[in-house]
């Protein structure tokens, strides 16, 4: 496979990534055998740009990635992210910690989990509004100068804060939703970006699954499926969203495609810095996400894509409301 490159600072990575967040948690029933099988087979096609967090399982899911590299690390570029600290006890309570003391206590135990040595590419998971900016960013910075994480990245930072961070240390990569159904990010997050410099890894680049045209129904997801909490998939928004993949499905016929290839492949053709992480726990849908690279759109289909998916189609906020406060800080 390709390779692109986040940021100006040398980080080469697989044209599209993996990620692994619902190999352990949110999307239903886990899996690890299959899971394991996927990152396999991830690395074995030339995806080998592998995206966890602490945070997922939580720690679960880091542990899963570091048991499927474990003798292949030289051919991954692992990311993996802080920040968000969950209850032991209630892991559904949870709180933003950006203090310089946390992030390195993060990282020691991601180190751990993970089985590696170092971690190529280090996000703040989510900006904590109590911490300036700074402080976290010269932690990571720390972080790089002793050897244990190659590059900064950024999660749900909005314009400011990415160049305040970027002042204090090169940030190579910001983290957020971006999609056919969640293009906010064309405003002022992806100027932002093409001005510093700075790499763009889309998440749930298929709007959690819906662009795939496999949820048809709120009940095809199961009930501990954390998507029953979003305000896209309930009521009318579910309707009004199934509307707009109806038209995505049309075009994506007329590309010789599946939906979910031809959302990919809209997001490839964003520009140069843009490398997607569509996640999957699925041999057959890491196969099928992968066919998105030899999927062509001209001009004309681009203009067409606009059109039928223009910006603020989607229905509905992308998370709950206390989900929507911990974004674009």
């Amino acid at each position: 496979m390709q390779q692109r490159q986040l940021g100006s600072q040398g980080l080469r990575v697989s044209t599209l990534g993996l990620g692994c967040m619902g190999m352990s948690e949110f999307y239903g029933m886990r899996d690890d055998a299959e899971s394991v099988a996927t990152i396999h087979r991830a690395l074995d096609l030339g995806i080998t740009f592998l995206d966890t967090a602490d945070m997922y399982g939580p720690f679960r899911n880091e542990e899963l990635v570091g048991r499927a590299i474990r003798g292949r690390r030289d051919a991954v570029v692992l990311a993996t992210k802080f920040g968000i600290v969950r209850s032991a006890t209630d892991p559904t309570l949870r709180r933003i910690d950006g203090r310089p003391a946390y992030v390195k206590h993060a990282c020691e135990e991601s180190l751990k989990r993970l089985g590696v040595a170092h971690i190529d590419l280090y996000y703040q998971h989510r900006v904590d509004p109590t911490v300036p900016i700074e402080e976290t960013v010269g932690a990571m910075r720390d972080l790089v100068q002793a050897g244990k994480v190659r590059f900064l990245g950024l999660s749900e930072a909005k314009p400011e804060t990415i160049r305040r961070a970027h002042t204090e240390h090169p940030i190579t990569a910001l983290q957020t939703e971006y999609s056919l159904w969640s293009r906010d990010p064309e405003d002022e997050i992806l100027p932002t970006l093409r001005t510093l410099s700075i790499g763009f890894v889309p998440y749930s680049p298929l709007g959690r699954g819906f662009l795939t045209g496999r949820i048809r129904k709120f009940d095809d997801l199961e009930p501990d499926d954390f998507r029953r909490q979003s305000p896209r998939f309930q009521g009318e928004n579910f309707q009004k969203n199934l509307d707009l993949l109806a038209r995505i499905t049309t075009m994506a016929r007329q590309k010789d495609c599946t939906p979910a290839q031809l959302a990919l492949a809209w997001l490839l053709a964003q520009g140069e810095q843009i490398v997607p992480i569509p996640g999957t726990k699925s041999r057959l849908r890491l196969e099928e996400n992968m066919g998105s690279i030899h999927v062509h759109l001209s001009p004309d289909d681009l203009q067409s894509i606009d059109r039928i998916a223009p910006r603020g189609a989607a229905a509905g906020d992308r998370y709950a409301a206390e989900g929507m406060k911990t974004v674009e800080r």
